[in-house]
């Protein structure tokens, strides 16, 4: 009983469980904090290869509108609506 008591009271670990408890829960960078940035930091990273495969899309849309009348005709065509005289344009959604 005197060996539990003993090392209950020890100021080493009582020093060591107090600064776990404070760095893990009370300190601005805490175990939930650090949690919540990696979930922020993976979602940016996601974010970012989805906007690189859209830039991608992208560069090869512009070298087709660029370098190809007939890509140049289906791309006015199709996101500004436009026509030619004497047709009809129907948007479907």
């Amino acid at each position: 009983m005197k060996k539990v008591l003993r090392i209950a009271t020890n100021k080493y670990l009582l020093t060591g469980i107090v600064f776990v408890v404070w760095v893990g829960y009370f300190d601005r960078n805490d175990w939930f904090t650090a949690r919540e940035r990696e979930d922020e930091l993976e979602n940016v990273k996601d974010n970012i290869a989805y906007l690189k495969t859209e830039i991608a899309d992208m560069k090869k849309q512009k070298d087709g509108v660029q370098n190809d009348s007939a890509t140049l005709e289906k791309f006015a065509r199709e996101r500004y609506h436009l026509k030619r005289e004497n047709e009809d344009v129907y948007v479907f959604e």
